[in-house]
């Protein structure tokens, strides 16, 4: 009889690898979810409208604006929090590897992870896995010699993002999110 036609089939010795475990599988998460992330960021245009400058008339309406903002402008605001502080680093050669390296750690550890972290065959909760790159990436940064540069860069970064998101009035159709806490003066 010949086996001309017939499907093959995997034997039973050499199952197929699980799904997620190869490192093409992680990039395409990653992929898919930096994809959604970066389709949360408003448009570029409407972020940096000259004409959409206007003063508060008060306080509270400052305080208002600038949470719509923060919340309607978030990813944009994220971008350019790190732009700044990339660019900061730019001549710090070492402090930029390490914050790039720290990056791919948060990045695999913390945020591109689906299953729970196991270390020695028990489960690491959320917590321990945040404090500890947290711990790891200030020590690292120390140990650099670049922590008042990145500092620094961290707040002129937030400093234009706060100066932003109480300058940038209200567009004529605020989202749902925004509209929360805030209408248009």
């Amino acid at each position: 009889m010949s086996k001309y036609g017939t499907i093959p089939t995997t034997s039973s010795s050499n199952p197929p690898p699980p799904p997620g475990s190869s490192p093409l599988d992680f990039i395409s998460r990653a992929k898919a979810r930096g994809a959604s992330a970066l389709a949360t960021r408003r448009p570029w245009r409407e972020f940096a409208d000259p004409r959409a400058v206007s003063v508060p008339r008060g306080c509270g309406a400052a305080y208002r604006r600038a949470r719509a903002n923060l919340a309607h402008f978030a990813a944009n605001y994220a971008l350019a929090v790190l732009l700044v502080v990339f660019l900061s680093l730019l001549w710090e050669p070492v402090s930029l590897l390490v914050f790039l390296a720290c990056m791919l750690a948060w990045l695999a550890l913390y945020f591109l992870r689906d299953d729970p972290l196991a270390c020695c065959g028990r489960a690491v909760g959320e917590g321990v896995v945040l404090a500890f790159l947290s711990t790891l990436t200030i020590l690292l940064l120390l140990l650099t010699g670049a922590t008042v540069n990145i500092l620094t860069s961290l707040l002129v970064g937030l400093a234009v993002v706060l100066l932003h998101a109480v300058l940038h009035g209200a567009a004529d159709s605020i989202d749902e999110e925004a509209g929360r806490w805030y209408t248009p003066d």
